[in-house]
């Protein structure tokens, strides 16, 4: 399991995710800030990045901001 920091940036043109330090990683986002779409596309995302399911991705802290603690099992 682990757990990383997430700073994201919703409504971007592009999906990308940097990672910024060892636990840090800044993610750009093709969703608006808007009824959870952000957060359901973040989600995706970093399944995809990491190789696990979608059920593995747990946004632990930060759902109504940009900065986020994830948990990844």
């Amino acid at each position: 399991m682990a757990i990383i920091h997430v700073k994201t940036i919703p409504n971007s043109k592009k999906v990308e995710i940097k990672k910024l330090g060892d636990d840090r990683y800044s993610v750009r986002l093709d969703r608006p800030a808007v009824e959870g779409k952000a957060n359901s596309r973040l989600i995706e995302v970093l399944a995809d990045y990491f190789d696990v399911p979608k059920s593995s991705v747990d946004i632990v802290k930060g759902l109504g901001g940009r900065e986020k603690i994830v948990r990844i099992s």
